[in-house]
């Protein structure tokens, strides 16, 4: 049904993709892969109308189209959730999912026909959502609920996923699978930009793998391949993807969070936290999006006070705002790179210098070190293997994953005691994946503490040396990587127990 043929596109120098070829059928979902960087995103951009390609042409229904802009796709059935979400904060869910789109009761909006519509959705896909609630105050993961749910309202002919389980537990990607398919049963297309190879078998009828802005191969079955190859294919060597070797011993408390507890409007999203993470550690955080995880991340970070409790690095107490975090040396992941972790006009080497830029190396007497600015980007660019024309570049002209290399670069760039990871590979290819989880592991191996917050549980069961589970503001579960299986683990962040000296896990009601 979707035909995009000799597609070519270059930012400047750069060529981002050349002569592509890509083919949709009608009722199938196509896992489009690619390392961060290879095309993937601009590719399904161009189709979606948000960019114009240099060359190359789209047929829809063997039917050439000009998509100008995205309301061109959206007129014709092609619907996009976005790797980074296209939101308005102040506007609630209701007022996100219907925007452009609203039912009309004459002149006016029918608001209430509107709700009716949007609530059935909810329920009938079990997104959990408050249609009135504002989308500024969830989390991340209700967020991308609510980018899907916009395509779900549109009834789309043809839907682009970039990176949809990123932040999904594997309760949630089933979930999420359940409705892909429902949707495929109905005749909708799918293309799904994933990372997650795992993921891929599960849910993909057909494969193509970009790389460097050209096809390696299309029209691929996940019956023909498996992940060794998909991996060699994606990034062009073999990865080597082995569970670190443990720390045999843990040195001295580094950080520990004593009675912790955070309330907003009146509810309880922090409830008595207490935990502490070793120097020589780390120490993985699971559970769903919105079970107080941002929250107990603020505090960790100087941007929100406790109500109660304290915070101790070393035996003292520490308290103030983000910089006076960053000035104790704790640094700091954040959950969203975007909105929290980068500045996206500004050039890659004044991104590595955020919160760190009134440092002596950096400034001094009032005036910014230029040369020695530039020659730490240039390490990092190298050492990071940061893909960018060069360092002054701006942010918003990078992959995803290249960005998110950034904001690791900048965390351990200034010797921390203690690094808040949240979601440190959200988005990333398997080969940057690879490289990310090497450094927080060098970090680790060199006796400096880690938290690891995360919704990926393969990732924290490989990193981890403990793994505490959060639930509705509260540590439920505290264990070894081993000790319990995934499906346990996943049960425990929804609210099941442990009901028995086996470990069976039952879901409570």
């Amino acid at each position: 049904m979707l035909s995009m043929q000799n597609i070519t596109k270059r930012f400047t120098s750069t060529l981002a993709l050349d002569g592509v070829d890509f083919q949709l059928r009608q009722g199938e979902i196509h896992a489009l892969l690619g390392e961060n960087g290879a095309g993937k995103t601009t590719l399904m951009k161009i189709l979606y109308g948000m960019i114009k390609p240099d060359t190359g042409q789209i047929l829809l229904d063997g039917q050439p189209v000009n998509m100008r802009h995205s309301t061109d796709a959206l007129s014709k059935g092609i619907c996009m959730v976005h790797q980074h979400f296209m939101l308005i904060p102040a506007f609630t869910i209701l007022e996100n999912v219907i925007t452009n789109d609203e039912p009309r009761k004459g002149i006016f909006t029918d608001v209430a026909a509107a709700r009716e519509q949007v609530k059935a959705l909810i329920a009938r896909f079990d997104f959990a959502l408050d249609p009135d609630a504002r989308v500024e105050d969830l989390s991340v993961g209700e967020q991308q609920r609510v980018e899907i749910l916009k395509a779900l309202y549109r009834k789309a002919k043809i839907l682009i996923l970039d990176e949809p389980t990123a932040v999904l537990t594997p309760h949630e990607v089933n979930n999420l699978f359940s409705v892909l398919r429902l949707l495929k049963a109905q005749g909708t297309s799918i293309i799904i930009i994933t990372h997650k190879l795992k993921e891929t078998f599960a849910i993909a009828d057909r494969i193509t793998v970009l790389r460097d802005g050209r096809i390696i191969q299309q029209d691929l079955l996940p019956s023909d391949t498996d992940v060794s190859r998909l991996s060699c294919m994606m990034v062009g060597r073999q990865i080597q993807k082995q569970r670190p070797a443990k720390q045999k011993e843990t040195g001295a408390t580094c950080l520990e969070v004593k009675h912790v507890s955070v309330s907003e409007h009146s509810i309880a999203k922090l409830k008595d936290i207490s935990f502490a993470v070793h120097k020589g550690e780390i120490l993985g955080v699971a559970g769903i999006e919105g079970n107080g995880q941002s929250q107990l991340l603020e505090v960790l970070t100087g941007l929100r006070k406790p109500d109660i409790g304290e915070i101790f690095l070393n035996g003292s107490v520490v308290q103030g705002d983000a910089a006076t975090f960053l000035k104790n040396r704790i640094s700091h992941i954040p959950e969203d790179r975007l909105s929290m972790g980068l500045v996206k006009e500004m050039s890659v080497e004044d991104n590595l210098i955020l919160g760190y830029h009134h440092e002596e190396t950096v400034c001094k007497h009032g005036f910014m070190r230029k040369r020695s600015i530039a020659e730490r980007a240039q390490e990092s660019i190298k050492s990071f293997q940061i893909k960018t024309h060069d360092s002054h570049s701006l942010v918003r002209t990078l992959s995803g994953g290249n960005q998110q290399k950034i904001v690791i670069a900048r965390s351990l760039n200034h010797d921390p005691e203690v690094m808040i990871a949240a979601h440190p590979t959200r988005g990333v290819d398997i080969g940057a994946m690879e490289y990310i989880h090497s450094k927080i592991i060098e970090m680790r191996d060199s006796g400096k503490a880690v938290l690891l917050v995360s919704a990926d549980l393969d990732e924290v069961r490989t990193l981890s040396d403990r793994i505490i589970v959060l639930y509705e503001g509260r540590i439920v579960l505290s264990s070894l990587p081993g000790e319990h299986s995934e499906m346990q683990l996943g049960i425990m962040m929804t609210g099941g127990v442990l009901t028995d000296d086996t470990g069976a896990c039952h879901e409570t009601t």
